[in-house]
């Protein structure tokens, strides 16, 4: 055989191992492609190819397991017990940035399924190497490295503090600075999967000096990003009162209200997140968030969202009204009262009634002021309504009945709790009962209505048990009528009456 043939030979081997990769690559970008590749043993017949001579070949390869891996946690499985991680470690350090990237893409594939996955990839010393990939030239392997070191984070503070350990977060804060859109996304994403586990971890983001840069970047025109950054913030905030004014310091309000605004929903939603886990902590931080407008500003994007968008404004809306009687008020001012009402009404999901139902439970248990901004809204009825329902769930029955109790027991406004006398369960009732007992033995008015409603007629029908608190009630309402009035309209005083009538003898 001469050498011309043999490299004729050669030359048909490489061509058919090109195209035996991109195949694969192609066939496993579908579904339906998945199991018939996985059946036929692909995984085996890859792995050698990753360390082919030619380097396209090479990436290919990676390419191919990276989106078998992406597909299923089975397959990812696969990957660690065919002692490929290491092998792709290695090429990391070695190869180019092409071959970089798609070998990130695996590990990224790989770590995102479960906790033990990615566990592998740092048990085969993956971190230090995707560390060292954050400091490349190239913006793409920079980026597939923050990927990765991101979705290794995200399952728990072990792997993220195994990610910390590594040296990434300076680099990955480094990485948000830089001029590419695409790498400053998954590098914000990335602050967000360590931070949001522990204080420790998010103080650890702090110290790299994150918040001043995350910051900055709030009005960036771009929505993914505006997403990610408005996460990461929100992660950082939600631990602890010092994390959250270290947030606030950065000069966030009031430029992060613009992106309540927005036509992301994404970025709607992160925003009213970062103002819920600022304003949750102290009353002076709710204030400073009432101060800047931020409570109108919520409102307002509750009123213009639906579904899950809603649900950090509607808990952020609580959060502030249940710090003081002031901030209960600066809420109501603000007219959220009829929007929380919307969404207790409207909504679909129980989650977002429950969340609804508690803010409106906090706004409403001040005062009797505050209880009565919350009843004219007729919120009552829905509540009462719900809390009986077989069909809400067990959070929203609880949610119902202690918003129900919170502002029951402060509502002096008669005509919103009397229709609720008709339809509520005798431990919701001894509550409505209560209020009309203490309000009823000072206003004349309010007792000559309360007959002439058939309240009183009602509250004769009540069957309470000696001794209890809603008999003391019942009779506490009693003594302000006279005798005969309560006789009157007592069950059975009309069938009394008309034997009386047959029974009367006239006198000729």
């Amino acid at each position: 055989m001469s050498q011309r043939q043999v490299l004729q030979v050669f030359e048909q081997y490489q061509r058919a191992r090109t195209q035996f990769v991109q195949t694969v690559a192609e066939l496993a970008t579908r579904p339906q492609n998945i199991e018939t590749l996985q059946n036929a043993g692909v995984m085996a017949l890859l792995r050698p190819l990753l360390l082919d001579v030619v380097p396209n070949i090479q990436q290919t390869a990676a390419l191919a397991l990276g989106r078998l891996a992406n597909y299923n946690d089975d397959l990812a499985e696969a990957v660690v017990k065919g002692d490929i991680l290491p092998q792709l470690v290695y090429s990391l350090a070695e190869q180019n940035r092409f071959y970089k990237k798609a070998a990130a893409f695996v590990l990224r594939a790989v770590g995102k399924h479960s906790p033990q996955l990615a566990q592998a990839i740092v048990d085969c010393g993956a971190l230090d190497t995707l560390v060292i990939c954050l400091e490349d030239f190239d913006p793409g392997v920079k980026e597939a490295a923050s990927w990765a070191l991101g979705y290794i984070a995200r399952h728990n503070a072990e792997l993220s503090q195994a990610v910390v350990d590594a040296g990434a977060i300076p680099l990955l804060v480094l990485c948000i600075q830089e001029p590419e859109i695409a790498l400053r996304r998954i590098a914000a994403s990335a602050l967000s999967d360590v931070s949001k586990h522990s204080p420790e971890l998010a103080q650890t983001v702090v110290d790299a000096g994150a918040i001043a840069h995350l910051a900055q970047m709030i009005l960036n025109p771009d929505a993914k990003l505006k997403r990610q950054v408005l996460s990461a913030l929100s992660q950082i905030a939600k631990h602890s009162v010092d994390l959250a004014e270290m947030v606030v310091e950065a000069e966030i309000f009031p430029v992060v209200l613009t992106c309540l605004k927005d036509s992301d929903e994404y970025v709607k939603k992160n925003a009213a997140t970062l103002i819920r886990e600022i304003a949750r902590h102290t009353p002076e931080l709710s204030q400073l968030i009432v101060n800047a407008g931020g409570v109108a500003a919520v409102i307002d994007c509750v009123g213009c969202c639906k579904g899950n968008v809603r649900l950090p404004g509607i808990m952020m809306l609580g959060y502030v009204a249940a710090h003081s009687e002031n901030l209960a008020m600066a809420v109501i001012i603000s007219k959220g009262v009829p929007q929380l009402a919307v969404c207790l009404s409207e909504e679909p999901e129980d989650h977002i009634k429950a969340a609804a139902a508690w803010s409106l439970g906090q706004i409403g248990r001040h005062t009797p002021e505050h209880a009565r901004a919350v009843a004219v809204a007729n919120v009552l009825p829905v509540l009462l309504s719900l809390y009986m329902s077989t069909e809400s769930s067990e959070d929203l029955q609880v949610k119902t009945k202690k918003a129900l109790k919170n502002i029951l027991q402060k509502c002096t406004h008669l005509p919103a709790l009397e229709p609720l006398l008709h339809d509520a369960p005798p431990n919701i009732l001894k509550h409505i009962v209560g209020q009309f007992s203490k309000v009823l033995p000072h206003d004349s008015k309010a007792r000559r209505l309360f007959v002439t409603s058939g309240g009183l007629k009602k509250v004769q029908e009540i069957k309470a048990e000696a001794g209890s608190l809603l008999q003391e009630y019942i009779y506490t309402i009693n003594n302000c009528y006279p005798e005969e009035i309560v006789r009157y309209y007592s069950p059975g005083y009309s069938e009394a009456l008309l034997e009386r009538v047959e029974n009367y003898q006239p006198v000729l």
